[in-house]
């Protein structure tokens, strides 16, 4: 018998993206056809950046991690904006919106809140030829 292994389980902002993505495939179905690939096209390519800059960012460490969850924020107000347009323009009905938004609001306190703690943990940059404490000058590279 071979020893059975679960897969690790998934950082709580990567499961409340992939849910909001599940939503948004159900939706993208209902879509008008006319507005589907060129505007629900450009919502899914950010749902899917914003999945894979997630997944990608649970690996780096320190200032990459940072600058990565920067471009997730990027990504997910991306996907909000052109969500929004879609529901004013009646691609989207109110509740479905309602719902989809609810969980990506949720998302987004998930990574602001990664930001946050990983900004006090990483300490700032000193900027090239800055003083440093001792009074010496920073040599440029």
């Amino acid at each position: 018998m071979q020893n059975f292994t679960p897969p690790p389980r998934a950082p709580a902002v990567l499961v409340k993206a992939r849910e909001s993505y599940s939503l948004w495939f159900k939706i993208i179905a209902d879509f008008p056809k006319i507005y589907r690939q060129n505007l629900g096209g450009k919502i899914e390519g950010y749902f899917l950046e914003l999945l894979e800059n997630i997944f990608v960012s649970l690996y780096l460490s320190g200032d990459q991690k940072l600058r990565r969850l920067v471009i997730c924020i990027s990504k997910l107000d991306g996907v909000k904006f052109f969500l929004q347009l879609a529901w004013e323009n009646k691609c989207i009905p109110n509740e479905k919106y309602t719902a989809l938004s609810a969980h990506l609001d949720e998302v987004g306190r998930m990574l602001g809140g990664w930001k946050k703690g990983l900004e006090a943990k990483t300490p700032p940059r000193q900027p090239r030829g800055e003083t440093l404490s001792c009074g010496a000058t920073k040599r440029r590279l």
